[in-house]
């Protein structure tokens, strides 16, 4: 008995860190809404740049967050310091481990998924997703309610230092990285594993008889 409580464990880990790990990939890809940002912000008139300018600032950012061949991060239009150029080698770490997640998990779940099609249990999942669904609700309300705690807590626990704290004076890509940025892109996450959770649960629950 022990080892298919095991194989369930991991499979249920594995599909929810799949669906989280694909999630922050969708958010981090998902530059529409970096670009509504600006829009909605106002960020070229207050940069004095086009959008299209700081289009390319940003798409320099996410080719050196993405490819392991470009070592080096340099602005078209931006300066930074040190500590700055650290936090994002730090980020582009986190990233990385992201997407190694995404790949191992996503093996894990085809497997639990094929297994559990093979003897008809998805029913079994109904009780991990709907639990599972109680939680963006949660996380959406401590966002509305204090999204700068959130944002603080969010990178004490990532990082371990304070080179997260940018100097707009020394690294200036900070004001075309507002804070309003990232609440949309929170946002959009827990939006997506809530309807990831939903669509889950509602499988299983009409698998429950099959």
């Amino acid at each position: 008995m022990i080892v298919p409580d095991i194989k369930k464990i991991a499979g249920v880990i594995s599909l929810i860190l799949f669906i989280i790990t694909v999630s922050i990939a969708f958010v981090i890809l998902f530059t529409p809404l970096y670009y509504y940002s600006a829009w909605s912000l106002g960020l070229p008139e207050q940069l004095g740049m086009s959008m299209e300018t700081l289009m390319e600032n940003y798409h320099v950012l996410l080719r050196y967050l993405h490819f392991p061949w470009i070592t080096e991060l340099n602005f078209p239009d931006f300066i930074s310091s040190d500590s700055g150029l650290f936090h994002f080698y730090e980020v582009k770490l986190l990233f990385y481990l992201n997407y190694f997640v995404l790949i191992v998990s996503s093996i894990g779940s085809f497997f639990y998924l094929k297994s559990l099609k093979k003897k008809k249990r998805f029913w079994t999942l109904q009780k991990t997703f709907f639990i599972a669904a109680l939680v963006p609700p949660l996380l959406l309300t401590f966002l509305a309610v204090s999204f700068d705690r959130m944002f603080v807590l969010f990178h004490e626990i990532f990082f371990n230092n304070d080179d997260w704290l940018f100097n707009p004076a020394t690294d200036p890509i900070i004001m075309a990285l507002p804070q309003e940025f990232f609440m949309y892109t929170f946002l959009l996450f827990f939006l997506l594993i809530e309807v990831f959770f939903i669509v889950a649960y509602q499988y299983s629950k009409r698998n429950a008889f099959k």
